[in-house]
């Protein structure tokens, strides 16, 4: 059952590290600073900074999976 509800998810099978990656290549730290407004993207960016913030702030990173989700969805 859990199966089938991962079928119609567009992030099954991404990983975090990959939604961001994409999303700096695509907008770049200053434009993804600007439109989620989270200090590790603002001051003195890194994916690895990044990666552990939003593993451990849910809310952070539903806004990053969100972005991800209408920028290439």
């Amino acid at each position: 059952m859990a199966e089938e509800k991962q079928i119609n998810n567009p992030l099954h099978g991404k990983t975090l590290e990959f939604i961001l990656k994409q999303l700096v290549w695509h907008y770049g730290w200053p434009e993804l600073g600007a439109l989620i407004k989270i200090a590790c993207f603002n001051n003195d960016p890194s994916l690895k900074s990044s990666l552990t913030f939003l593993r451990k702030t849910e809310w952070a990173r539903k806004k990053v999976e969100k972005l991800y989700l209408n920028t290439f969805h």
